[in-house]
């Protein structure tokens, strides 16, 4: 199949009245549209995220997407529905019409939490709703809820493995966590006040406890992640030499603002790190404590992590 046929495809959405969380990406891309699932791509960490999180309380992958809604309380849609290879492609009246219908879809659909998959998403629908950029936009809740639902909007890291920040699962589960003590309090499970509505933040140490108390399950090595680090798709049978979709990217949402400029200008761009970058040779990191592999993003001079560009989602 040739990309512009798969291009023709969509992703369908994945919805259902009531639902916990609505997870947001900005389009389908090839490798998505072309499987017809969510998330499909080995260096994609949304799966590996819900489970080590423990949302979920086994390691699922993108061929149980349509389970989530009855099992989980999880869904799926897009702001934009067209295919492209990169989000560069989408034209400003596609994103501004998208917002809308994005917002028609919340109303209709009323799930407890939406959740942005990047930051770039949110930023393009906080200008397109709410009509303007956020000025400092953190990770966790935001401040607006959206427009005539009691829908709270919950920002977290890009589960793209070229999110600079946060390169790795086990960097972003902390946002998985606060994310279900957050279902939690809305509904009334617990009481929980390290979750608030109008201010959060990333606490470093926070989210070490989190990963004591929780006794989070040991990442297992992934070839397939190690490959797509970089930001090839490289599933056997699926990349650009069977020629079945080429220049698939490894997630499927373009979560990383790669607007061309005029389009998005002011957006910030998500680095695509190197495969040298982020790794510890011979992937030693893997049998470690997940609390000891948590980045320190203080910006502490103290820090033997190497710096892996300008903070994207």
């Amino acid at each position: 199949m040739t990309e512009a046929e798969v291009m023709t495809k969509t992703l369908p959405d994945i919805l259902t009245p009531n639902l916990d969380f609505v997870i947001i990406g900005i389009n389908p891309g090839l490798m998505a549209a072309y499987i017809g699932r969510w998330f499909p791509g080995p260096g994609n960490h949304f799966w590996k995220c819900l489970f080590l999180s423990g949302i979920t309380e086994v390691q699922l992958n993108h061929m149980h997407d349509q389970t989530l809604p009855e099992k989980y309380g999880i869904g799926f849609t897009n702001m934009v529905e067209r295919t492209t290879p990169g989000s560069k492609d989408l034209s400003n009246k596609e994103l501004r019409q998208g917002g809308k219908v994005l917002v028609e879809k919340l109303q209709k659909y009323k799930p407890l939490i939406a959740v942005f998959n990047g930051k770039c998403i949110y930023e393009m629908f906080s200008r397109e709703i709410f009509g303007f950029k956020p000025k400092k936009l953190e990770f966790g809740v935001q401040p607006s809820k959206v427009p005539d639902t009691e829908t709270v909007c919950y920002l977290m890291p890009s589960s793209s493995a070229r999110c600079a920040q946060f390169p790795r699962a086990q960097d972003k589960v902390h946002f998985y966590i606060k994310l279900m003590e957050l279902r939690d309090q809305l509904k009334g499970v617990v009481k929980n006040k390290e979750v608030e509505e109008i201010k959060y933040s990333f606490d470093l140490g926070l989210a070490k406890e989190d990963a004591k108390r929780l006794a989070i399950k040991e990442e297992q090595y992934d070839p397939g992640y190690e490959e797509a680090f970089g930001g090839a798709y490289s599933e056997a049978g699926l990349g650009p030499e069977a020629g079945p979709v080429p220049g698939a990217g490894p997630e499927q949402s373009n979560g990383h603002c790669s607007l061309s400029s005029g389009e998005m200008e002011g957006s910030s761009a998500e680095a695509t790190p190197t495969a040298a970058e982020g790794r510890v040779p011979g992937g030693s990191w893997m049998t470690q404590s997940f609390a000891d592999e948590i980045p320190d993003i203080s910006g502490s001079s103290n820090s033997t992590r190497p710096q892996l560009g300008a903070e994207t989602a």
